[in-house]
């Protein structure tokens, strides 16, 4: 005689749910990474925002929208994650590639140390835009905001960026006269 357990239909939501919650977490990795440019900070964001998820499972209505609302916890992980460094500088890796590794190495640490220090907010559009290379429509779905204040951050964020890497520049060559 067979033993067949009874699964309730909250049991089959949940591993329904394990199941994309899984299948996401890649994705969820390189998303993270491409917002927080640290993979180890990264990984961790995307821990926090699993568990979060899971004890918000009970909320999600539709198992079908459930990748999105997950990216949704991770973005906002993410941002306290950006919002608690502050202006505490972190050490990012960067390959060099190429005959001119160098000064590649070097425009590419400064434009992340610039990138460092601007707004959470900007820094998330910026890692979604180039870091994932998702459109704007994309990213006002995945942080629920309308795709007008999407385009709003992007361009306050170049323009800050412009700025910061600006006065570094001015700075720098002040202080080798």
């Amino acid at each position: 005689m067979l033993d067949m357990a009874v699964r309730t239909p909250i049991q089959t939501a949940d591993d329904a749910l394990r199941n994309v919650l899984l299948q996401a977490l890649p994705a969820a990795r390189r998303l993270a990474t491409s917002i927080l440019r640290d993979p180890v900070a990264a990984e961790d964001a995307v821990q926090e925002a699993a568990l979060q998820a899971w004890k918000q499972r009970h909320g999600l209505r539709d198992l079908g929208a459930a990748e999105a609302w997950f990216n949704r916890i991770l973005v906002n992980v993410c941002r306290r994650e950006l919002n608690r460094r502050g202006r505490i500088s972190t050490v990012t890796e960067i390959d060099p590639v190429g005959d001119d590794g160098r000064e590649r190495f070097s425009q590419s640490d400064e434009l992340a140390r610039a990138i460092q220090r601007l707004a959470a907010d900007e820094q998330i559009v910026l890692g979604l835009r180039y870091g994932r290379d998702m459109t704007v429509p994309q990213i006002a779905a995945l942080i629920a905001k309308p795709q007008g204040t999407v385009k709003s951050r992007l361009y306050g964020a170049h323009e800050h960026l412009r700025a910061i890497l600006e006065s570094d520049r001015r700075l720098e060559e002040s202080l080798l006269r």
